[in-house]
C-alpha cells in the first residue's frame, strides 16, 4: 500500500504541506511521511524528492507532535546510508539535543533521537556539531542515566563512537559530563550489546591507553577506580564509587549462584553414579526397600 500511495503521486502534495504555515497541514503531512518511510522500498523515493530538507525544518520549526514524528521519519531515512550526509548538511543535531532536553528520556522519541545521534556521530561534522552545542554531550548522558533500555544503548554508542574515533579529543568530555555511574549500571542492568559498549568505553576512558580487546572481569574494578579517582567534585566520585560497590554486590550474587548452581549438579552426579554402582555391584542390599523397620547396621 505504501509503495502504491507513493507511485500514485502522493509526496508531492505532501511536501507542499510540509512546507505550510499551516502547524496542522504540517503535522499530518509529517505523520504521513512518517507512515510512508517506514518501507524500505518507498525510502530511496522519499530521500530523492527532497523531504529529508522539509523534515529537519519542522524537527526545528513545528508543532511538539510533528517534532516528533519528524524525527521518527529521519530515522527511518537514517537507515540509508546515503542520506546521513544528507541529514547533517541541514544541521539536525542542534534541533535533536533541544528535543531531548525537552521531553522524557525514556520516550520512544528520545530512543530515536539518539539512534539518530549515534549514527551522525560517526562523522566529524556530526561530532563538531554536538561539541558546540551547549550541553548536547550532557543530554547524552542523561539518557544514558535515565533512558528506556533502547534509549540507552544508543546512548552508550553515541559516546562510545566519539570515543573510538578520537580518545584523546573526546575522552574528557565524556568524564567530566559524569558518565561514569550510568555506565556503571549498564555493566550490570544493560542489554547485552550495551554492556560490552559500555566496558568498552570504560576501557577507552581509563588513563592508561590498552588495545581495544575483552576485558577480564576482574580488571573492572582497578579501571572504574582509576576512573573515579580522576573525576572533579566529591558528589559524582562518590556516585561512581557508589555504583562500583553496587555492581561488585551484584557480580558477587551471580558468583555465588553459580557455585550453587555446580554444587547441586555435582551433588546430583554423585548421587546417580553411587545408585547406579550399587545396583551393578551383585549386592543386592540396597536393591529393594528394606522395610519400615529393618535396621541395615545389623
Amino acid at each position: 500500500n505504501k509503495t502504491k500511495i507513493v507511485d500514485a503521486g502522493a509526496l508531492e502534495p505532501l511536501l507542499g504541506y510540509l512546507q505550510s504555515s499551516d502547524l496542522n497541514l504540517q503535522e499530518y503531512a509529517t505523520a504521513a511521511l512518517l507512515t510512508l518511510s517506514a518501507s524500505s522500498t518507498t525510502k530511496p523515493i522519499i530521500s530523492a524528492s527532497g523531504a529529508i530538507p522539509l523534515l529537519v525544518k519542522v524537527l526545528k520549526e513545528g508543532n511538539s507532535q510533528a517534532k516528533n514524528d519528524s524525527v521518527m521519519a529521519l530515522y527511518n531515512l537514517s537507515t540509508v546510508t546515503d542520506n546521513l550526509q544528507t541529514i547533517l548538511s541541514v544541521q539536525p543535531i542542534p534541533s535533536l539535543i533541544e528535543l531531548l532536553k525537552g521531553g522524557k528520556r525514556s520516550s520512544k522519541t528520545a530512543d530515536k533521537c539518539c539512534a539518530l545521534l549515534e549514527s551522525l556521530l560517526s562523522f566529524d561534522q556530526g561530532r563538531a556539531a554536538l561539541i558546540s552545542e551547549e550541553g548536547g554531550v550532557l543530554t547524552i548522558v542523561e539518557v544514558l542515566e535515565e533512558g528506556s533500555l533502547q534509549g540507552r544503548e544508543h546512548a552508550v554508542g553515541a559516546l562510545l563512537t566519539m570515543c573510538e574515533s578520537d580518545r584523546n579529543k573526546y575522552r574528557d568530555i565524556i568524564l567530566n559530563e559524569g558518565a561514569i555511574p550510568g555506565l556503571l549500571e549498564l555493566t550490570v542492568h544493560g542489554t547485552p550489546k550495551s554492556r560490552v559498549k559500555a566496558h568498552v568505553l570504560l576501557d577507552f576512558v581509563r588513563n592508561s591507553p590498552y588495545s581495544r580487546s575483552k576485558l577480564p572481569a576482574d580488571t573492572l574494578e582497578n579501571i572504574v577506580s582509576n576512573i573515579a579517582s580522576q573525576i572533579d567534585g566529591e558528589d559524582r566520585g562518590g556516585k561512581a564509587k557508589k555504583m562500583l560497590a553496587e555492581m561488585v554486590k551484584v557480580s558477587m550474587e551471580q558468583s555465588l549462584r553459580h557455585l550453587q548452581r555446580r554444587a547441586s549438579l555435582l551433588h546430583d552426579q554423585v548421587i546417580g553414579t553411587f545408585c547406579n554402582g550399587s545396583r551393578h555391584s551383585g549386592n543386592n542390599e540396597f536393591a529393594g526397600d528394606a522395610g519400615p523397620g529393618l535396621d541395615r547396621t545389623e
